[in-house]
């Protein structure tokens, strides 16, 4: 892979990139942004060819070392030195003939004061399998095959598009009969086919860069720009990206800019100072997580994190990145007692270099990559997280919603008799559904530490325990807002999810664990068939109440209205485990509503319990419209009806051919 020393050239525009990066030979990343984002080109290990021999070039920031070397593979691990940069960079760089592709490399690191020590490159492309920790010689080739999807994925991706995310961990979803991990390209096959099946729009990939502790879900990262190499090589994990992009399938990477570990080959103390993080512990070490924080105040480090996230964008198309762990870089004091934080110049708790980090990454991404998403994991009430940074906002394009969750899965827990006195807990989200572009999150991080799996979380007895799950994945899919939801969600994982072992697939041959599979396929058919369920998940003109002739407090109903004539969509929730008969709901116009889905049917393992695929609207008043329906609610069941949805929908194939859907 030739990558050239000097400042790449500039982008025109997306149609550029999408097209360079469709041959075999890994294209220079043209961005919109200063070439300082681009460190990873000119550090790290680059195969070359100087003065016609061939080789690696090596490149490496240690600004406080009195010598660096290379070692490996090539040279019986005996130190190779490098030259210092007479910029005042601090990178030190040197051209080794003979070194080949796959090769085992690290720095040795002169410290200012004490022995030599060993590290890995912190911008290698490829490492050993941990625990091994060298780095290896790659390359970025490969010859991608989505021209069609990325061609077109600014318009799929657009904010008024139906999103529903399956996040996965790839050592855990699925392993080979022995036990082992399979490889990227092998999952590839495995994930396009059920996310297919089960209809999601988008993957997001829990983290892959390299990461020493298996243990850590990917979250302790050493590796900033290598895969991990437990599921197989750099283009492996681009043939997993690629296939899925040709099954109409986004991928999503977790990316984790906001501390690191301590291990010895890692960056804490790369050259005998604190480069990377803080020197003083109040500010550089997370005692909640046991690891280093990011010194955002420095440019390097910025740039070397903003780089790394153009990086996976360029060179492995993903479609956009969630980061994780955002409140605990916004807030100096984010799990720290008192005195064991420093306040900012102004004497707050605000991290002003991070908010400055953050607001350059979204400002560089978009530039470079304006049909991506880049998503906050942020669990405070700062405002503005998905508003434009030139409004004051933080830049992201999305939100996670994570009181909507907290308050949601604090409801679903309550016994069924309890729950009519904690009706706010689901009612609150709704009033500050828009002050974010916000995605309700059901992530990995709900189904372990004794929380327990979804499926053992809701009350009573495996009938009802399906159906309140069948109804929490509705309630959420009628709520306003993009969709996540961990694997094995899909169809009722009962134990809590442990990374030692793999999903209990074998759960799909019970027929109420199916019978949730089946309403996940067709709830997310129908949300992306139906534009009054995702148009306007992002303003309060895509939202309404409804209003029932005596309203109960265990039911909840409203509207979504996509607009431009599109219809809207009634959606109403029976949170108890008896059914509701004969209730009245003001609806806006008369004509027929057609029931568009029912978690109660019996193709879903429910009691077949619904209103005869639709119904006629009444010139009755009620709500404070003209026409009112009268419907039947089942227990633990959610009843959506639409006056303009899909004809052909799956839910309604499902009833015809289930009359007792209907009865």
């Amino acid at each position: 892979m030739q990558l050239p020393d000097a400042a790449l050239p500039v982008s025109t525009g997306p149609e550029e990139w999408g097209a360079s990066v469709q041959t075999a030979v890994a294209a220079p990343l043209p961005i919109r942004a200063a070439s300082h984002h681009q460190a990873f080109t000119t550090l790290g290990a680059h195969p070359d060819t100087q003065n016609g021999q061939r080789g690696v070039r090596f490149g490496v920031w240690a600004p406080n070392a009195r010598a660096v070397g290379v070692i490996g593979d090539f040279n019986g691990w005996e130190p190779q030195p490098l030259a210092p940069s007479d910029d005042g960079s601090g990178q030190w760089h040197g051209f080794i003939p003979g070194v080949d592709i796959g090769q085992r490399y690290k720095f040795r690191i002169q410290p200012p004061e004490g022995n030599a020590f060993d590290k890995a490159d912190p911008h290698a492309f490829q490492t050993e399998c941990p625990p091994l920790t060298a780095s290896r010689v790659a390359t970025l080739d490969y010859a991608w095959g989505d021209a069609e999807w990325m061609a077109g994925r600014a318009s799929r991706q657009a904010l008024d598009q139906p999103m529903a995310v399956y996040e996965v961990h790839l050592g855990s979803w699925q392993r080979d009969d022995d036990g082992n991990y399979l490889n990227y390209r092998e999952i590839a096959r495995r994930l396009a086919a059920h996310c297919t099946a089960l209809g999601f729009t988008h993957v997001e990939l829990m983290p892959v860069a390299e990461h020493p502790f298996y243990g850590s879900w990917g979250y302790q990262v050493t590796g900033y720009y290598a895969p991990s190499a437990r599921y197989g090589t750099p283009q492996d994990l681009m043939a997993l990206v690629d296939t899925l992009h040709q099954h109409g399938i986004g991928v999503l990477l977790d990316w984790v800019p906001s501390h690191f570990p301590s291990d010895a080959h890692s960056l804490g103390a790369f050259d005998g100072t604190h480069l990377y993080e803080h020197a003083d512990p109040r500010l550089g070490f997370h005692p909640q997580w046991n690891s280093l924080i990011f010194n955002y105040g420095r440019y390097e480090v910025r740039d070397f994190l903003i780089g790394n996230a153009l990086f996976w964008l360029h060179y492995y198309h993903f479609d956009g990145l969630r980061v994780d762990a955002v409140a605990s870089m916004l807030y100096l004091d984010f799990s720290r007692e008192e005195g064991q934080w420093l306040p900012n110049e102004h004497g707050g708790n605000e991290n002003l270099a991070a908010v400055k980090f953050l607001q350059e990454l979204n400002t560089a991404v978009y530039a470079a990559f304006p049909d991506v998403h880049m998503i906050a994991e942020e669990s405070s009430s700062w405002g503005g997280v998905s508003r434009p940074v030139d409004h004051g906002g933080l830049g992201f394009g999305m939100k996670w919603n994570m009181g909507w969750m907290n308050d949601t899965l604090r409801f679903i827990e309550r016994p069924h008799f309890y729950r009519e006195y904690h009706q706010d807990e689901l009612r609150f989200s709704f009033w500050y559904a828009f002050d974010e572009n916000f995605m309700l999150p059901l992530s990995h991080d709900e189904v372990v530490y004794g929380k327990g799996s979804l499926w053992e979380r809701q009350p009573g007895d495996d009938w009802q325990r399906a159906a309140g799950l069948r109804l929490l994945y509705g309630f959420m899919w009628g709520h306003p807002g993009k969709k996540l939801l961990f694997m094995g969600g899909e169809f009722g994982q009962e134990a809590e999810w442990t990374h030692e072992g793999t999903l209990d697939w074998y759960l799909w041959g019970r027929p109420l664990h199916a019978g949730i599979g089946r309403w996940v396929a067709d709830l997310n058919r129908v949300y992306r068939e139906t534009p009054a369920l995702h148009r306007r998940d992002f303003a309060a003109e895509g939202f309404s109440w409804a209003h029932a002739e005596h309203g109960l407090p265990t039911v909840m109903n409203f509207f979504r209205h996509a607009g431009d004539g599109q219809g809207d969509v009634l959606v109403l929730c029976n949170f108890t485990a008896s059914p509701v008969q004969a209730l009245r709901i003001g609806v806006p116009r008369g004509g027929h509503w057609t029931e568009l889905l029912n978690s109660d049917a019996s193709i879903y393992g429910g009691s077949g319990m619904g209103n005869l695929g639709g119904r006629d609207a009444d010139p009755i008043a009620c709500g404070g419209h003209g026409h009112s329906l009268l419907v039947t609610l089942p227990p633990l069941a959610v009843v959506m009806l639409s006056d303009g949805g899909p004809t052909h929908s799956a839910a309604r194939l499902a009833g015809s051919a289930n009359p007792s859907i209907s009865n």
